[in-house]
């Protein structure tokens, strides 16, 4: 049936998004290499309008340890490191006059743990997404007038069929996340 169908393709392109959600979150949290993305997020005070960091700047990592952020504008260096601080990243950056530094401090066990909870807990909060947009496909599928039960039973085991599958994809991620902060 038509209707189930557009149903069955909403749900899987919600959780699609919900994964990727997921991933992006994912990428913000630093597993003892230096990254850019790892700075999405700051916004720094750009003439009076807040404007993300990489809008203001261009960030490269010529190390596994360190960010160089070269701001278009000289005079955006204090407001950058500002900005950096109040994130509260534990990131420590400095300047050279020309630039902002990062170095990125070996992390310990303890903030390994840490990291690894944080990222658990980002992936279930995708789960949750997921399922809840399973429970809205299949209270919307259940509304369908005039569909016969079989096609109704059959677009359930469906929608299951794309939430395992999304979940499985969530925690699959998050193992090799896991793995990737784990690893000194």
């Amino acid at each position: 049936m038509e209707e189930i169908e557009m149903y069955l393709e909403e749900a899987k392109d919600q959780m699609n998004k919900a994964f990727n959600h997921v991933a992006h979150e994912l990428t913000k949290i630093r597993a003892g290499k230096a990254n850019p993305s790892m700075l999405d997020g700051i916004m720094v005070s750009y003439y009076g309008a807040t404007t993300p960091l990489n809008q203001v700047s261009s960030m490269t990592t010529p190390d596994a340890r360190t960010i160089f952020i070269k701001p278009w504008e000289k005079n955006l260096i204090q407001e950058i490191e500002k900005s950096i601080l109040a994130a509260n990243l534990g990131l420590n950056p400095q300047n050279d006059g020309q630039q902002v530094i990062i170095n990125i401090p070996m992390l310990t066990e303890e903030r390994r743990k840490l990291l690894v909870k944080q990222a658990g807990q980002e992936g279930e909060h995708g789960k949750v997404s997921i399922r809840a947009i399973r429970k809205e496909t299949n209270e919307a599928i259940k509304k369908i007038k005039g569909a016969p039960e079989d096609d109704l039973k059959d677009a359930e085991a469906q929608v299951q069929k794309l939430t395992d599958d999304a979940i499985l994809r969530v925690d699959s991620l998050l193992k090799k996340k896991e793995a990737e902060i784990m690893t000194v």
